[in-house]
């Protein structure tokens, strides 16, 4: 299958249904707090995407060799990697929890990405290993340019992760988004620079890590088919945004005004939604200075 190179427009396209994404993470950020349910968190994001005029991509979803998925969102929490499957198990003090949002617009775009809470205090170490993973993901979006390659992006990535002592998933990687919730190129979040599939304008995908307190090995947990966790029963914790290759570098298209504050290294126009005349202020997620080939590799 071959790379889509997007038109400009379907790049306002997918500007659009990003952007009603990351609106969705901004609409429930103040309900997470410990007590709530993650089935709650579903409800309140099922919510938003109905007043927006929007549908979720993963109620329903159904790719070969897996069940339906049955929520709206994906929440994944403490050695949740990725897929975790909304419950009426409360969240309690010092979780951390991933929750992930594709919608789908009207006019058929798919919006997708994600961020890392942590329930009230948290520890020193969740709290570390939320922003790394954050920290990494920002870093691996800093690659993206006409003329690099998506190994820039994955060295990024795990050179920085396990420079902190932790661990890149192999089995999982980012996408292609467009028409199609997964297309074509797969992002692995590890890698060599100058490898794979060179960056062209137009390429549009989801850089995603999911990176690991303990050891990268995961496992399928219990039998509804889709939560994925770490092995060790570490921590895990993972950051999603949707880039475009520009003519000229990047534009990160998943921004909002809610959207945690990138790391200062990142250049203000690139940390900005588009059209905001100044960079971002997060309430709720836990980014820095927010308080509140191996085996065969599966978009996440």
């Amino acid at each position: 299958m071959s790379i889509t190179i997007k038109s400009a427009e379907d790049i306002e396209g997918m500007r659009e249904a990003c952007r009603l994404a990351a609106e969705v993470l901004d609409y429930i950020a103040p309900h997470i707090r410990p007590g709530i349910s993650t089935k709650e968190i579903d409800r309140l994001g099922a919510e938003c995407m109905a007043r927006q005029g929007t549908v979720s991509a993963t109620v329903g979803y159904q790719p070969p060799g897996y069940p339906p998925y049955p929520a709206s969102l994906c929440t994944s929490v403490n050695q949740v990697v990725c897929h975790g499957i909304p419950s009426d198990k409360p969240l309690k003090k010092g979780d951390i929890v991933n929750v992930d949002v594709t919608v789908v617009t009207k006019a058929g775009w798919y919006g997708d990405t994600s961020r890392m809470y942590v329930v009230g205090e948290g520890s020193i170490a969740a709290r570390r290993l939320c922003t790394v993973t954050y920290e990494a993901m920002w870093l691996g979006i800093l690659q993206v340019r006409p003329g690099a390659h998506l190994g820039d992006i994955g060295h990024a990535i795990q050179k920085y992760a396990e420079g902190h002592g932790y661990s890149v998933v192999r089995e999982f990687c980012g996408h292609g988004i467009g028409r199609k919730f997964h297309e074509e190129p797969q992002v692995l979040h590890y890698g060599r620079p100058g490898t794979l599939e060179e960056l062209r304008p137009g390429m549009v995908f989801t850089i995603e890590p999911m990176i690991n307190a303990g050891r990268r090995e995961v496992k399928e947990f219990g039998s509804d088919g889709w939560t994925i966790v770490t092995k060790d029963r570490s921590l895990s914790a993972q950051w999603e945004h949707t880039v475009l290759v520009t003519e000229t570098g990047v534009e990160v298209l998943s921004l909002s005004a809610g959207a945690p504050p990138a790391p200062a290294f990142v250049p203000p126009e690139i940390a900005r939604p588009r059209g905001a005349g100044q960079p971002t202020v997060g309430a709720a997620a836990a980014g820095p200075a927010a308080p509140a080939a191996a085996a065969p590799t599966v978009p996440a």
